[in-house]
Order: structure tokens, then sequence, then C-alpha cells
């Protein structure tokens, strides 16, 4: 009797493990740190990006990207650097929710 691993299995574990690796490289780089080193870990990222999209209206540039950290992190009860770990692994779960979908839909 064998018993095959469903694709959509697979998947579902490899974003996981990939959304938890980023995680771990985020919070790792920005755990106490000051703003400063945030903003430095986090530029040009697509988490900086996500950011930049929840900051405090007429605020722009690092401003608008350290106000979105900071409003996304005050979510889950941290700030600024949480907010940082939550926008670097969201467009990951993102991308590995969308396969997992994809081969879920796909499977027989």
């Amino acid at each position: 009797m064998s018993k095959q691993i469903k694709n959509s299995t697979v998947a579902g574990g490899v974003g996981a493990v990939a959304t938890t690796g980023t995680a771990m490289a985020t919070a790792s780089a920005v755990s106490g740190a000051s703003a400063a080193g945030i903003m430095s870990a986090t530029a040009g990222s697509t988490g900086a990006a996500l950011a930049s999209l929840a900051g405090a209206s007429g605020t722009a540039g690092g401003a608008a990207v350290a106000s979105g950290m900071a409003t996304i992190g005050s979510a889950v009860g941290g700030g600024m650097a949480a907010g940082a770990i939550i926008t670097a692994a969201a467009p990951v779960a993102a991308l590995a929710a969308i396969g997992w979908g994809l081969f879920k839909f796909f499977e027989d």
C-alpha cells in the first residue's frame, strides 16, 4: 500500500517554511535596532512598500514607511519592529497561499 503526499501539501509546507524563514531573518535584522536601523534593514523591500501604504496620511517617504510599520505592528501589540517583520513575511505568505490554492484547485 503506497501513500502519496499531495502536491498542495508540499506547496503549503514549502510556503510555511519560506514565510517562517523570512520572518526570522527580518526579526534578527531588526531586533533591538533603532528606528534608523529598522529602516536600513528593510529599505527597498516589498515590506517597506506595503508599510508605506499603511502610513499616516500626509506623510511621504521614510515617514510613511515608519508610520506604516508602527501602525501594522500595533495591531499585534508591538511597534515598528513587529510591523517590519509582518510586512516582510506578508508577501511570502500571500504567494504561498496562492500557490497552495492553485495546487488544491487543480488536484483530483
